[in-house]
C-alpha cells in the first residue's frame, strides 16, 4: 500500500469496516525518527521495539478514507503504480553502461511490442466476432426453422435454452475464474492508466475470461456489446507482453527486461486500449482518439505515434482477416462479425430547418443519457449489495434470470407487431436470410413483421436495420416505441451482472430507436423531408453516446468511420456538443460513476476549488516513518513488518544537521533483503524491475539469520536522491496539480526553515481524495461532484 497516514490500529479498524485499506501505499509513513525528534545524529537503535514503532506511527491527521476498491464484485487491496523514474546510483550506472546497440534494441523493441499488441488484439477481436457469428447464427436459424413450422414452444425453448446456457457459462467463468473480468473493463483500464494498481485487472486469467465470457454474453442475446470488453482485452494483451510472459508457467523472455517498469507498461497498455477500439469498430483513428480523450491520464507526442501505429496494425490485420468475407462466405451472416454500418450517400443539407431536429436530438440525448447514468448507478449499487450478501449463487441466478427475461422479450414482443404488406419496389421482402430488414416471422407470404426485424435479431443487425436509409415508413411508431422501452430496460438490468458486458452497442440501439422516432415525426412535415430517417437514427445514437459517456471527439470519429460517411461530420459534431453539455449539467459520465462506485481513488484533471484554501500540511500525515542512510537490517525488517507503506524517506546523519537524502521504495528494500548480500556491487537495475501488476516479493517470504539482522546496510546507492518535494506552505490545489501532472506516487513535504526535521510528511493519492479532505474540514463547501464521490465511496 502507499504511504497512508493511518495508524496500525486504524488500519485494522478499516479492515473490519471492509472498505479500503488499499491505497495506503504512499502516505502511511507517519512515524518520526526518534533520533530526529531528539536532535540526535545517530542511526536508529537496534533495540527499537514494536511499541516504539507503533507510538511513532501516530498521525495528527489520520486518513479515515476507504483503502480498498471493488474489483469485479469483491473488495480488494489496491496500490499505486510507480510511474516516476527512480534516479538512484544503481539506475544511473546501468544507463551509463548501456551501449548504443542496447539503446537501439530498446527503441526497436518498443515499436515491435506496439506491432505485436496490434496484431494480437486484431486477431482476438476477429476470433470473437466469428465465434459470435456462428453461435448466434446457428441459434437463430434453429429458432426461425421451428417458427416457420408453427412449432412455437420448441422455437422459444431453443432460443431461451441456448441464451441461458451461454450466459450461465459466461457467468461461471466470470464469478469463479476471473471476477475482475466483470463489466466492460473500461473504468478499470482508466484507473490503471491513472496510476491505480488494482489486483488481477490485467492478468492472463482476466484476459481469458474476458474473451470467452464476451462470446457467451453477446452470443447469448444479452443487451451488451463486445466493444468495451475488447478495450480491456487489448490492455490485458499489452500488459502480458510487457511483462515478458508469465514466470509462473515458465514463459518469460529475458530480452523484454527493459519493459519491466510501470512507465513503459503504462504506455503499452495505452496502445492496447486504442487497439481494442480499433478492433471493435474497425476505427483506427477513433481508437487513438479514444485513448487520448477517455482512457489515458498522461499523454505525449511519442506515445501518440505508437498508439497510431498500433491501431493501424489492427486495421491491416482485420482487413486481411475479413478479406474472404467480401463474397458472403464468412460467418453465418456473411459479414464475419465486422461492425460496419455503411449508410451510403445520403442528403445532409444543413439549413436552418435541418438544424432544428439536430438540436432537439442533442437535448433529448443529454437528458436521457444523464437519466440512464443515474438509473444505472442505482442498479449497480443494488447489485453490488445483493452479490455481497448472497455470494456466488446470487451472481449465477441473476445472470440466468436476465438471460431468460431477454429471451422472453425477444420472442414475445414481436407478437405485438402487425403484419405489413411488402413494398412493391423491394425485391428483398420478405427477407430469406437471418438478418434482413423484412422478417416474415409468423406473417403470411408477401408480408413482414417490422418488430421481429428489430427484436428477434443480433444487436449488430438491429443497428444496421435502424441505420438503413431510403426506408421511410419501414418501421411503425409502435414498433420503435416498444424497441426503445425494451432496450432501455434490458440495458439497465443487464449491466452490472457478473459477465463481461459493454455499453456501446446497447446505447447505440436506444439512441437509434428514439432518433428514428424523431425522424418519423419530423419528416411528417413537408418542409423537413431533407434528412433521411436513417440519418435521424444515426444522430440519435450519437446524442445518447455523448449524453451518457460524455465523449465528443473520439465518438464523432468512431461513428464516422463506422458509417463511412464523412458528410455527416457537421451534424455529428453539433449533436455531440449539445448532448454532452446538457448531460454535464446533471451528473458525470457513466464510466466515471462506475469508478466512484467501485471506490477507485481516481485523480481528476483539475483540483477542487476548496483546495485553494488549504495547505499541504492541513491534510498531510506527520511525522513520517523514516530510515537512516546507514541502517541496521533488523530495523528495516521491523519497519516493513509493522507498516504497509511503499515509500520511506531516508535521512542522512553524516553532518551536524540531519538532511533528507531521498526516498527509497518498499519493493527495493525487499529486493535487498531477499538477496541477503548487501553489497552495492551485487545489484543492477534489472534486479529491481517489477515482475508484474500486483506481484512481487513480500516481507513474509524473507527469512534472515540473526547475524544478518545485526548487519548495517548503506541505503545511499538504492535511494532516489531526487524525489519531488513541496514546501509546507504550498496550497493543496497547487500540490494536486503537480502530483497529477507528473504522475507521482509520493510527494515529500519539507519545512521552510532548516531548524526542524528535514521532512514533515508525505502526500499520496488518498490525501487528495474529497472524502478525506472534506472529512477533516466539513465546513468547506462540497460541490455536486464531491457529494456524489463521497456517497459512492461509503
Amino acid at each position: 500500500m502507499d504511504h497512508n497516514d493511518t495508524t496500525i490500529g486504524d488500519m485494522d479498524q478499516y479492515d473490519v469496516h471492509s472498505y479500503d485499506d488499499s491505497m495506503v501505499d504512499e502516505q502511511g509513513q507517519s512515524t518520526a525518527n526518534a533520533d530526529l525528534e531528539n536532535g540526535c545524529a545517530e542511526p536508529l537503535l537496534p533495540e527499537r521495539t514494536e511499541s516504539m514503532v507503533l507510538k511513532r506511527m501516530g498521525s495528527s491527521f489520520p486518513n479515515a478514507t476507504s483503502q480498498t476498491a471493488i474489483i469485479g464484485v469483491k473488495s480488494s487491496h489496491i496500490e499505486s503504480l510507480d510511474y516516476e523514474i527512480v534516479e538512484n546510483d544503481v539506475f544511473k550506472q546501468d544507463w551509463r553502461s548501456r551501449t548504443k546497440v542496447q539503446i537501439l534494441q530498446y527503441i526497436i523493441l518498443k515499436w515491435t511490442m506496439a506491432c505485436l499488441v496490434g496484431l494480437c488484439t486484431g486477431m482476438v477481436g476477429y476470433c470473437i466476432n466469428m465465434a459470435v457469428e456462428y453461435i448466434a447464427g446457428y441459434k437463430l436459424s434453429q429458432t426461425t426453422s421451428f417458427l416457420n413450422k408453427s412449432r412455437y414452444l420448441i422455437a422459444f425453448s431453443i432460443l431461451a435454452g441456448s441464451n441461458m446456457l451461454l450466459v450461465f457459462s459466461a457467468a461461471v467463468l466470470c464469478a469463479i475464474v476471473g471476477p475482475a473480468a466483470a463489466g466492460s473493463g473500461i473504468p478499470e483500464v482508466k484507473a490503471y492508466l491513472n496510476g491505480i494498481d488494482a489486483p488481477n485487472i490485467l492478468s492472463p486469467r482476466t484476459l481469458l475470461v474476458k474473451v470467452f465470457g464476451s462470446i457467451g454474453a453477446v452470443a447469448g442475446g444479452l443487451s451488451v456489446g463486445k466493444e468495451g470488453p475488447l478495450v480491456h482485452i487489448g490492455s490485458c494483451i499489452a500488459s502480458l507482453l510487457s511483462q515478458g510472459g508469465s514466470s509462473r508457467y515458465r514463459l518469460t523472455w529475458r530480452w523484454l527486461r527493459y519493459f519491466k517498469n510501470d512507465r513503459d507498461r503504462r504506455d503499452l497498455v495505452t496502445c492496447g486500449a486504442a487497439a481494442g477500439v480499433a478492433a471493435a469498430f474497425r476505427a483506427p483513428v477513433g481508437g487513438v482518439l479514444f485513448a487520448l480523450e477517455e482512457a489515458a491520464s498522461w499523454w505525449r507526442s511519442s506515445l501518440l505515434w505508437r498508439a497510431f501505429f498500433t491501431s493501424a496494425t489492427v486495421a491491416i490485420a482485420l482487413r486481411v482477416a475479413v478479406s474472404n468475407c467480401d463474397s458472403s462466405s464468412c460467418g453465418v451472416f456473411g459479414t464475419g462479425g465486422s461492425i460496419m454500418f455503411d449508410m451510403g450517400v445520403v442528403s445532409t443539407t444543413t439549413g436552418l430547418s435541418e438544424l432544428i431536429p439536430v438540436v432537439i436530438l442533442g437535448v433529448v440525448g443529454g437528458c436521457l443519457g444523464s437519466f440512464f447514468t443515474f438509473l444505472s448507478g442505482k442498479i449497480l449499487r443494488t447489485y453490488a449489495s445483493w452479490h455481497a450478501r448472497h455470494g456466488l449463487f446470487a451472481k449465477l441466478l441473476q445472470a440466468v434470470l436476465v438471460a431468460f427475461i431477454t429471451s422472453l422479450l425477444m420472442f414475445g414482443l414481436p407478437w405485438l407487431g402487425t403484419c405489413t404488406a411488402c413494398p412493391t419496389e423491394s425485391d428483398e421482402c420478405p427477407s430469406t436470410g437471418l438478418s434482413g430488414k423484412y422478417k416474415q416471422f409468423t406473417c403470411q407470404s408477401g408480408h413482414y413483421n417490422d418488430l421481429a426485424s428489430l427484436l428477434l435479431n443480433t444487436n449488430d443487425n438491429v443497428i444496421r436495420n435502424l441505420f438503413s436509409t431510403n426506408t421511410a415508413g419501414l418501421y411503425r411508431y409502435s414498433s420503435l416505441t416498444i424497441l426503445l422501452c425494451s432496450s432501455f430496460f434490458l440495458a439497465l438490468i443487464t449491466y452490472g451482472t457478473a459477465i463481461p458486458s459493454g455499453l456501446f452497442i446497447p446505447v447505440i440501439i436506444i439512441g437509434a430507436a428514439y432518433g428514428r422516432l424523431v425522424g418519423k415525426f419530423m419528416t411528417s412535415f413537408g418542409q423537413l423531408e431533407t434528412l433521411d430517417e436513417g440519418v435521424y437514427a444515426y444522430l440519435g445514437a450519437a446524442s445518447l453516446l455523448g449524453g451518457s459517456m460524455r465523449m465528443t471527439v473520439s465518438v464523432c470519429v468512431i461513428l464516422l468511420e463506422l458509417t463511412n460517411n464523412l458528410l455527416m461530420l457537421p451534424p455529428t459534431m453539433l449533436v455531440l456538443l449539445i448532448s454532452k453539455t446538457i448531460g454535464d449539467l446533471f451528473n458525470h459520465s457513466v464510466y466515471d460513476q462506475i469508478l466512484h462506485i467501485k471506490g477507485l481513488p481516481f485523480l481528476v484533471e483539475k483540483p477542487e476549488p476548496y483546495m485553494k484554501h488549504l495547505t499541504v500540511m492541513d491534510v498531510c500525515s506527520s511525522p513520517p516513518v523514516t530510515l537512516s542512510a546507514t541502517e541496521r537490517v533488523g530495523n528495516i525488517v521491523e519497519v516493513l513488518k509493522l507498516t504497509d507503506h511503499n515509500g520511506f524517506p531516508v535521512i542522512d546523519h553524516s553532518s551536524e544537521v540531519p538532511k533528507l537524502h531521498g526516498l527509497i521504495l518498499r519493493s527495493h528494500l525487499l529486493v535487498l533483503l531477499k538477496k541477503g548480500d548487501f553489497s552495492e556491487a551485487q545489484f543492477c537495475s534489472v534486479d529491481f524491475a517489477k515482475p508484474g501488476s500486483g506481484k512481487g516479493i513480500k516481507i513474509e517470504d524473507i527469512e534472515l539469520q540473526p547475524e544478518q539482522l545485526n548487519k548495517f546496510v548503506d541505503l545511499h546507492p538504492y535511494t532516489n536522491a531526487s524525489p519531488y518535494t513541496v514546501v509546507e506552505s504550498m496550497s493543496l490545489a497547487k500540490a494536486f496539480s503537480m502530483f497529477r501532472q507528473l504522475a507521482l506516487r509520493h510527494l515529500c513535504v519539507v519545512p521552510t526553515t532548516p531548524e526542524v526535521a528535514p521532512i514533515l510528511g508525505i502526500l499520496t493519492r488518498h490525501d487528495f481524495m474529497p472524502e478525506h479532505v472534506l472529512g477533516l474540514y466539513p465546513h468547506l463547501k462540497a460541490n455536486k461532484w464531491n457529494r456524489l464521490q463521497i456517497q459512492s465511496s461509503l
